[in-house]
């Protein structure tokens, strides 16, 4: 366009009633629109932005540039000079409506008028110029005609660039240069940029460039309108050589703010009057230019550029805006750094954009694409590769841009190789070796930024010295004249004669600006690729892949079978990628190479592997090199087929990434164009150019000549090259329609795996070259229905697939120009291949199956226990990873998971055995197994596997033994046997019997295990009976059998001539002597063991007993008829017949009634436990006054708890006399001494400082225990004050939600504690979430953050039900210390009653924490009283509803925190308590069976432990077992165990004290669970001592051993020092032919001698402090003494003593022997050489000359002299040996 085609209208404002104005346009010149050039609508609301409104004082004339953007995108500037002239008010009489009466409304009015300039150029001063001139020709009343300066202004021809300058004039005395920018594609900035940076700061600016970049929506405020178009205009400026093609509008009229709500991106100028409308926006970025602030709102994220750019931008750009910063600290400054003018630093910020943009864009030509040349260039950008080879596929803001809009238009702009070029081209081409190397040097980055702003200066100023304008004004500072009349019509006929004029005139003139130049784009130097140093050594890695490809091409298959592993490694590298892919070219022949089956396999594995670690994008083109391949290699099947390679290879994601085949289908377009043009000579090779080889020229180049030579060819060449090119994307597309349908349809077709794995049905095209994708998505469909195919079967695959290809068929043939016939006949063929091609792969399908399987590995049989025998033989499965990282490798070490291998049912266990499938681990075992017993949850799930085979289904199955198994079948397993299985586990795991657990059946066969069934229920009940009362009889004696009432013997009548046995203490006078061997069996029971040490109702030595005994043994319950649930013998207070006992059981529930169960030796106060009672057994706790008299049972009761206080010592002292009165007067009387009493426990806290902190306690058991938390921290005793003048002597620690509506009376002498108990069901639900947390089925994702393991414990609440049992007891245990007896009487008293119990025991009772007290304190609480082990077990098919309660498993929790606390206070090791938590679920031993001593003794379990031996492999007692093993190894022993006398714990019990017990989270996959021992004893040894053997003879033997932890045994592999010694002393027995001595008594003996020893050191230690302190060391020393030592120069020889460290790997001397203090270290890994030295000056007299020696270390030599020569020959030989033995 040689001129400006400019519109000028005045236009006014109009009235309008009611409301504010709006403008009017009073005339527009030229009338009619210009050809080329629209008239744009709707301008008068751009003339006042803010809305048309009348002032009552007259404004100065105001002047600025609006932007409209047209309907082709191209944008009109409007200059708009605006003033003031008065109107008369248009109804100053009469009032409207609207208006208020009392506002006065001024006489003079002014309206705006405002003179309007369009143009499609931008020159802002010239538009000022103009439009004043008018203005002041107006004014001023000049003769100068108005019609000739607006015609002048009309026709006057500017140039749109070319660096011409033109000089105009209107006509009214008035001259002005006009200059054009030298190149028209640099915007024009003028000082806007800068105006910019100073507005709003560096970061700012950065930020609103790096938004508009990325497509965020921004707002400009301001309340200059002219500010807000330089803004916009600065903006868009340093966006350079990227084009904004959004909404831009930079002054937004404020009746058209609704445009801000649009989804899309826009840049948009606001005047801040509207700043409130702007308050709302959720989504807008918003700049306030007056106020220098950019708001990023929460929901929007800009990309900033990457990192160093974005310091590297900031810092140059700093130096530009304040070169003052950089010399602000010098003590000399220069004498002047000033900065550049603004118009000059304009154009540096500009250069350093354009310098940022030649960095992120360099090499973008090498990865363009030009897929036609005639007529049109079609250029395509592979994104995926440009990323790649900058490595830059992670960066969020260069992926956003080269998606962005404004990329795809430099794309299709910039792309074409023959156009004019620019300085951007000059960057990228020829500056970016030098932007390289200038990087990091901010001056010589500053240098070349400068000289780009010169050049940007240049271009917008080509004639800086010339700027003339000479205006109607003369004076500088005269104010412009108020026009006296109103702005004037104008004659339209006289402009329109000047306008046709200046036409006719113009055709006649010669061109004023000559054509700008095409040429060919220089493409610049090539990308250099930023990953090569990914690998240090790939060199070596690269040559294993080669020579195991040349093994396989060469069938050296066992060679290749060992570098296998290596090759798989080197395959993660990028590298060696690249590498296998062109090794496997060199293998292919004419596009075929044919493979046996087991070079196939090989090929496929490394293709799967190379493909496995590629990302969807394929960013370094591995798929695409090796998308010929997979169609190139294949093997014969039978019946003439052949599967080729890419049937095994289609498991990973690139396949279904449209993305990948765009780009793909562009570059062998791109290739055979070139060969296309190509002369004849080079027609052969038709590969890229080779960079640094032989010049040949690339497809680019070859275009560029193309289009060059094409205005020269006649219409017939040119046609026939347009057809050529069509034909050969025609000819591609069929071709890739192909290879999709190979890529993309599954082997087996009826598996419809692509579906469901990719989503493949419903991918939408995200495209990564730049079209709109118009018809894609019309035409897929409407093509698709016209194919005839319709198979049943496969259509959903074969659709799915049609409509994947027809989609890309649409998309890149749109993009390429083919011909709508041609796209027509392509979906046409399209479902034809497809179908052609499921045909093909049934064939193969059919005959893939016939081939012999490849090897799998060897099936591993597991060893098995005494009596466990296989209820199903190995069936081949997979162990899939679960959530637990440690075996995948994430946490560094080998995946040991996923393994493959068999799992095993045996009638014991459920066992995994097998090998990792990461060939890379070696030969490790992995084993995983539970018991059967244990299984908690099994679940199936269907799997797929990442390599070779495809595996569906699978079981997830847990144990509570806290093992997870992820089983997946593989594919030789048939589905119904999968289902046997299952059915076979479950009947294992829930037999109708607890007769049919591994406890009864071992050692009969499995068979009858799964098949036992009971007898019918009279038939069962009838034997019960009849065993009962054999058992009773034999164990009690007839008499007790007939007799109807019973009433016990009083233990004063015993006959004189019984003396008692110690061994088994009697019961009573009337049993025979016959059945004294009998009865010693219930006596022998752990109640009465512990009765009679507790001095429990024990009898006497005398022949008369005390008579002063407060409680008896009871055999009430000896038929178990009183309470089923309760053992035969109890310990009831003296006093209370059993008469009584048998009418107060029926108050509490279960008939459990309370019993003692222990006492304190000390203070005498007893521990009863009981059920809790039924509603109206809660009547005989209180007394109610207003009550009617309490019936006999609440008095009988009243008058049991009344004994039980008067069997306490402490009772009767207080009282005198054991009376209600007397203790009512003691209680009331005044010399109680104010009750406030402060005791000083003694006893253990759980810390350090426990030991001299006093603990002043008061039990206000009422207040802590129902549920208010203790005030002091870590759950210590918190000094609270009791409620009550006088403590009870008994509490009663009961149920908050029975004891609702109770009254205390303050005359009982007990109190009763209300405390909140969590019930069964909530233990269940806990357990249930710590075995998720602990052994999580899935890892942690992005979606499941939430699930870490210490937010899945916490929600648990698993310790916090520890806290609250541990809290309980010990309070109970500070009662009992205070001489009040405690009753816990919660639920039905055999959940929380007996951990509570059991663990005030534990605390109390030093007995209790050695091996045998604790055996005896589990027998007697648990077994004995009735813990539910069977029901809560879940152990029979009856209680599988109740699900798995694991109550006694957080009893053994408590103990282990009690032992973390105190870990010298317990003789057993915490080994032993997990080997208890997992043997009571794992029925492997009779014990932990059945719910009572009732019913074991029903059948017969109860006494046959004793006796029977006939098995002696098959233990039926886990104690047994325990003591057995316990003489053999230390295992479950303490060394640390050094108990205090009479030591009372008290553990703290707050959450924060508490650990998460290993026996959780811990795994041993080398062998299992290490709980049985049989199978895990001594196996390590003999492999060890094989890799010994071998080592010898292949490299030096090292100490060395890999330990991995959730793989090895760590008591194995790492025994503690004391366990190794103990071993080793009896294997030198051993060797020495001497019998071995027992561990224990090896243990004791030393403990003594070190008693002996220690007691002796304390005499000897004033003595000899410092030999002491050389004792201790003793161990770290290898060797010590008395040398000489040469000082420094001049210095004497001093001796001094040595010593010889191997530890620390030093030589140390100090003063003297007694010496503590080093005077010197010489550390041995600086000493080069020790060697025999000669005597120097002042050396020593009278010692040998061989006594000397010299130590050489890298800094100096060391002189020494020892006392003779054998002693310096020792010192030289010890040095020499830790020197070789580091």
């Amino acid at each position: 366009i040689l001129r400006v085609k400019f519109y000028f209208q005045p236009t006014s404002y109009s009235f309008k009633r009611g409301g504010e104005g709006q403008g009017r346009i009073l005339q527009r010149f030229p009338e009619k629109d210009w050809e080329d050039n629209p008239f744009p609508q709707g301008l008068e609301l751009f003339c006042q932005p803010s809305g048309w409104q009348l002032v009552p004082e007259r404004k100065p004339p105001s002047f600025f540039v609006s932007v409209l953007t047209d309907i082709n995108s191209e944008r009109h500037y409007c200059a708009c000079f605006t003033f003031w002239e008065s109107v008369e008010n248009p109804q100053p009489s009469e009032a409207d409506e609207d208006d208020s009466p009392d506002v006065l409304q001024p006489a003079q009015l002014y309206a705006p008028k405002s003179l309007v300039l369009v143009s499609f150029l931008d020159h802002t001063e010239v538009f000022r110029n103009c439009l004043s001139l008018i203005y002041n020709v107006h004014a001023d009343g000049l003769t100068v005609p108005m019609e000739t300066v607006i015609g002048n202004l009309l026709t006057c021809i500017i140039p749109i660039a070319g660096g011409s300058q033109r000089t105009i004039t209107l006509g009214a005395g008035d001259r002005q240069v006009i200059q054009t920018p030298i190149n028209d594609s640099l915007p024009v900035s003028g000082c806007s940029v800068a105006q910019l940076f100073r507005q709003l700061g560096i970061i700012n600016v950065l930020c609103l460039f790096c938004a508009a970049l990325t497509e965020h929506k921004i707002l400009f405020l301001s309340s200059s309108y002219q500010r807000l178009t330089d803004a916009c205009r600065a903006l868009l400026a340093i966006m350079f050589p990227l084009k904004y093609s959004f909404t831009y509008v930079p002054i937004l009229p404020g009746k058209l703010l609704e445009v801000l709500s649009t989804p899309t991106p826009f840049i948009i100028g606001v005047n801040s009057h509207f700043r409130s409308e702007t308050q709302e926006l959720l989504d807008v970025i918003i700049a306030d230019l007056d106020g220098g602030t950019v708001t990023i709102p929460e929901c929007v994220h800009i990309s900033l550029l990457p990192e160093p750019l974005l310091h590297h931008t900031q810092t140059v750009i700093s130096m530009i805006l304040d070169p003052e910063l950089e010399v602000a600290d010098h003590a000399f400054p220069p004498s002047s750094v000033q900065p550049s003018t603004l118009n000059i630093q304009d154009k540096e910020i500009r250069a350093v954009f354009l310098w940022l943009f030649a960095q992120l864009f360099q090499g973008y030509r090498w990865c363009l694409h030009i897929i036609r040349i005639h007529p049109e260039p079609v250029i395509r950008f592979h994104k995926a590769a440009f990323l790649g080879q900058r490595a830059l596929t992670e960066d969020d803001f260069l992926m956003k841009v080269l998606d962005g809009m404004a990329f795809a238009g430099f794309v299709s702009e910039r792309g074409p190789p023959y156009r004019a070029t620019d300085l951007f081209d000059d960057l990228i081409a020829n500056q970016v070796e030098r932007i390289r190397q200038e990087t990091g040097d901010h001056h010589k980055v500053m240098k070349h930024i400068k000289e780009l702003a010169e050049q940007l200066f240049k271009n917008e100023n080509p004639y800086p010295a010339v700027t003339m304008h000479r205006g109607q004004r003369t004076a500088e500072n005269a104010q412009p004249r108020l026009p006296q009349t109103s702005f004037p019509q104008l004659d339209e006929v006289s402009v329109q004669l000047f306008i046709d004029h200046a036409a006719a005139k113009l055709k006649t003139a010669p061109p004023v600006v000559k054509a700008e130049l095409k040429g060919m784009v220089p493409t610049g130097p090539p990308l250099v690729d930023r990953n090569g140093n990914v690998l240090a050594n790939s060199a070596r890695r690269l040559e294993v892949v080669r020579n195991c490809i040349t093994y396989i091409f060469d069938s050296k298959m066992l060679e290749a079978k060992k570098l296998m592993p290596a090759v798989l490694r080197a395959l993660k590298g990028r590298a060696a990628r690249v590498c296998l892919t062109q090794e496997l070219n060199l293998h292919v022949l004419q596009n075929r190479a044919v493979l046996d089956d087991q070079q196939f396999d090989y090929i496929i594995r490394m293709m799967n592997c190379t493909l496995q670690d590629c990302s969807h994008m394929d960013e370094h083109g591995i798929a695409a090199a090796l998308l010929p391949l997979v169609t190139a290699f294949c093997r014969k099947l039978g019946g003439g087929i052949t599967q080729f390679a890419y049937s095994c290879v289609q498991e990973h994601m690139v396949w279904t990434n449209m993305q990948f085949w765009e780009a793909m289908f562009y570059s062998d377009v791109q290739k055979h164009i070139r060969a296309l043009y190509l002369e004849n000579g080079e027609e052969g090779d038709t590969s890229a150019p080779v960079v640094g080889g032989q010049k040949q020229l690339s497809a680019l180049e070859l275009a560029s000549e193309q289009s060059r030579l094409w205005p020269t060819l006649s219409k017939e060449q040119q046609q026939e090259r347009v057809q050529k090119e069509e034909s050969t994307v025609f000819s591609q597309a069929i071709h890739y329609a192909n290879r999709m349908s190979y890529l993309l349809l599954p082997l087996d077709t009826s598996k419809n795996r692509l579906l469901r794995n990719t989503g493949l049905g419903d991918v939408e095209s995200v495209s990564n070259s730049y079209v709109t994708n118009s018809i894609a998505g019309s035409m897929a469909e409407s093509y698709d229905t016209e194919s005839g195919f319709e198979d049943a079967e496969s259509s959903d695959v074969a659709n799915s697939v049609v409509r994947f290809i027809n989609r890309f068929v649409d998309k890149v043939c749109n993009e390429s120009g083919v011909t709508n016939e041609h796209l027509k006949a392509l979906h046409t063929m399209i479902p034809d291949i497809v179908q052609m091609h499921i045909e093909t792969l049934d064939a193969v399908h059919r005959e893939s199956k016939r081939l012999p399987p490849i090897q799998k590995p060897k099936l591993l049989r597991p060893t098995l226990l005494p009596g466990e025998e296989f209820v199903m033989d190995g069936m081949r499965v997979h162990l899939i990873t679960d959530g637990r990282e440690e075996a995948t490798g994430a946490l560094g070490g080998p995946p040991l998971l996923p393994a493959e291998g068999a799992i095993f049912l045996s009638n014991y266990r459920l066992i995994f055995k097998g090998t990792p499938t990461d060939p890379l681990v070696g030969e490790q075992v992995v084993t995983r197994s539970f018991p059967v017993a244990s299984l908690t949850k099994e679940k199936r799930i269907s799997v797929n596997l990442p390599m070779d085979q495809l595996v569906q289904e699978g079981l997830q199955l847990r144990s509570c033994t806290f093992q997870l198994m992820k089983i997946a079948f593989d594919e030789e397993v048939a589905s119904d046997l999968a289902e046997v299985f299952r059915k076979h586990m479950h009947k294992l795991r829930y037999p109708q019997h607890v007769q049919g657990t591994f406890a009864f059946t071992v050692g009969q066969s499995a068979k009858l295990a799964v098949e036992h069934k009971t007898k019918d229920k009279n038939q069962s009940l009838k034997t019960l009976s009849k065993n009962l009362v054999k058992t009773a009889k034999r164990t009690i004696g007839r008499q007790y059998v007939t007799r109807k009432k019973y009433s016990p013997p009083a233990w004063e009548n015993r006959s004189m001539s019984e003396e008692p046995d110690q061994s088994s203490l009697t019961l009573s006078s009337t049993i025979r002597s016959s059945d004294r061997q009998t009865m010693s069996n219930v006596v022998e029971r752990a109640c009465c063991r512990d009765y009679q040490r507790l001095g429990l109702g024990t009898l006497s030595n005398s022949l008369t007993r005390s008579k002063n005994e407060p409680f008896r043994i009871s055999t009430v319950n000896r038929m178990y008829t009183v309470c089923r649930s309760y053992p035969g013998l109890l310990i009831v207070p003296q006093s209370i017949p059993d008469s009584t006992i048998q009418r107060i059981c029926r108050c509490y529930r279960q008939n459990r009634f309370p019993v003692v169960c222990w006492r304190n030796s000390r203070t005498k106060a007893v521990l009863l436990r009981s059920a809790g009672l039924h509603a109206k057994g809660v009547v005989g706790f209180f007394k109610s006054p207003n009550a009617p008299t309490a019936d006999s049972t609440s008095l009988e009761q009243e008058k049991y708890l009344q004994a039980i206080i008067s069997s306490m010592p402490s009772y009767s002292e207080a009282s005198g006399r054991n009376t209600l009165s007397g203790f009512t007067s003691s209680h009331m009387s005044s010399s109680v001494n104010d009750f406030h009493w402060s005791l000083c426990f003694p006893g253990k806290w759980g810390s350090i400082r426990g030991s001299g902190r006093l603990s002043t306690y008061n039990p206000d058991v009422g207040n802590r225990l129902a549920g208010k938390e203790s005030p002091q921290a870590n759950g210590g005793p918190s000094e609270t004050y009791f409620l009550r003048q006088q403590r009870a002597y008994l509490y009663i620690i009961g149920d908050k939600s029975q004891l609702k509506g109770g009254k205390q009376d303050s005359f009982q002498q007990w109190e009763v504690v209300p405390i909140e108990v969590f019930d069964v069901r909530q233990v269940k639900n806990s357990f249930k979430k710590l075995m998720k947390a602990c052994v999580p089925s899935s890892p942690i994702t992005e979606q499941n953050t939430n699930m870490t393991f210490h937010r899945c414990l916490e929600e648990s609440d698993w310790m916090n039900l520890l806290h609250k049992v541990l809290q309980v007891s010990v309070l109970v245990v500070e009662l009992l210390e205070t001489a009040s007896s405690v009753m816990v009487s919660l639920e039905d008293g055999w959940d929380v009653t007996t951990q509570v119990v059991s663990l005030v025991q534990l605390l109390s009772d030093p007995y209790y924490r050695t091996i045998d007290g604790f055996r005896l304190l589990v027998e007697k609480e648990w077994l004995s009283f009735g813990h539910r082990f069977s029901h809560r077990g879940a152990q029979t098919l009856a209680s599988q509803s109740s699900g798995f309660t694991p109550v006694f498993l957080q009893f053994l929790d408590c103990v282990h925190q009690i032992h973390l606390q105190f870990p010298m206070e317990f003789e057993f090791s915490q080994y032993y308590l997990k080997f208890l938590a997992y043997h009571y679920v794992s029925n492997r031993f009779r014990t932990f069976l059945l719910d009572s001593d009732y019913e074991r003794i029903e059948l017969g379990v109860l006494y046959e432990e004793k006796g029977e031996r006939k098995n002696p492999q098959v233990c039926k007692s886990v104690w047994d077992y325990i003591d057995r093993l316990n003489k053999k190894t230390p295992i479950f022993y303490n060394y640390m165990f050094s108990p205090e006398e009479e030591e009372v714990l008290k553990p703290y019990s707050f959450i924060s004290n508490l650990k998460v017990w290993d026996f959780y989270t811990e795994e041993t996959l080398s062998e299992g669970p290490s709980f049985d021992w049989e199978l895990v004893r001594g196996r390590p040894e003999k492999p060890q001592e094989e890799a010994a053997d071998r080592q010898e003879t292949t490299a030096p033997k090292s100490q060395r051993r890999i330990v991995w932890p959730c793989y090895d045994s760590l008591s194995k592999v790492l025994p503690d020092a004391i366990t190794k010694l103990l071993q080793d002393v009896q294997n030198l027995e051993t060797e020495l032919g001497q019998p071995t001595e027992k561990w224990k008594d090896t243990w004791d003996k030393i403990k003594t001698a070190q008693r002996v020893e220690s007691r002796l050191e304390s005499r000897v230690r004033d003595e000899l402090p410092s030999y002491l302190y050389l004792q201790i060391t003793n161990g770290m020393v290898s060797f010590e003494g008395i040398l000489y030592k040469k000082g420094a120069l001049l210095k004497p020889w001093k001796p001094r003593w040595f010593v010889l460290d191997k530890t620390k790997h030093q030589l140390r001397y100090y003063e003297s022997r007694q010496d503590k203090v080093c005077k010197g270290v010489i550390d041995l890994a600086e000493v080069e050489s020790v060697f025999p030295g000669t005597p120097t000056m002042g050396a020593p007299k009278n010692i040998d000359d061989k006594a000397f020696f010299d130590l050489k270390t890298t800094k100096r030599v060391y002189n020494f002299c020892a006392q003779e020569s054998t002693n310096a020959q020792l010192w030289m030989d010890s040095i020499q040996s830790c020197l070789s033995d580091a």
